[in-house]
């Protein structure tokens, strides 16, 4: 397995509190800034822009 090549969401301040995505083969990678080495949650594109359509639509309503 290559090294996955993260970033940082753009909405992540200074602290430790920030999500890392990278792309792999096809899957979405997720994990937390403040255990990189920790757990790594696998999904797919779909999945995850359902998620966050989902998120924004929660948020939008109050």
């Amino acid at each position: 397995m290559s090294a996955l090549a993260w970033q940082k969401s753009s909405y992540c301040a200074q602290g430790n509190s920030c999500v890392h995505v990278a792309a792999d083969q096809g899957s979405v990678a997720l994990t937390e800034s403040g255990d990189p080495g920790g757990a790594i949650l696998r999904t797919t594109p779909a999945a995850l822009a359902a998620l966050i359509r989902t998120v924004k639509e929660s948020q939008s309503r109050g």
